[in-house]
């Protein structure tokens, strides 16, 4: 008897919390908020080119990270060619910069295969610095940026 009384007594607190937080009223940010807490990022635009050995060095490390830990493949990235951006803070002036670069790589089974990647401010962990997204073509196999990977490009 006492576990079915702590049951309706927990439905009674639940019911009673979705109550209260459902009859507070919502109110637009004060006037300190919105000029102090609310200021929105600060972009500063500057971001690694396309063929910086520091970009491309992150895209083969972690490349060969991922293939080895989730696919338990020795697959990593030779050689890089035909680097070139195909766009540049493609979107609103207000969204995260990003660099968007193409070309193509030489992958350790000896094909050639095209790589898209894109450089973003502020991407790095917890935010510190650049962080680099990549895709390359028939190598997306998780299909995180499927089809063909045309989700890492603008």
């Amino acid at each position: 008897m006492s576990g079915r009384r702590s049951r309706r007594a927990l439905w009674g607190l639940a019911a009673l919390a979705a109550f209260c937080l459902q009859a507070a009223p919502a109110t637009a940010a004060s006037w300190f908020e919105q000029n102090f807490w609310l200021s929105g990022p600060r972009y500063s635009g500057r971001l690694p080119a396309c063929d910086s050995s520091l970009a491309l060095a992150e895209i083969q490390s972690r490349f060969a990270s991922k293939e080895r830990m989730f696919w338990n493949s020795s697959l990593q990235l030779v050689a890089f060619d035909r680097i070139r951006e195909t766009a540049n803070r493609p979107w609103a002036s207000d969204t995260i910069p990003r660099r968007f670069c193409s070309g193509r790589v030489q992958v350790s089974d000896g094909v050639w295969r095209p790589v898209h990647y894109f450089i973003g401010e502020d991407l790095a962990e917890i935010g510190l610095s650049w962080g680099v997204e990549w895709c390359v073509v028939g190598l997306d196999r998780n299909w995180a940026n499927s089809p063909v990977c045309r989700m890492a490009q603008p």
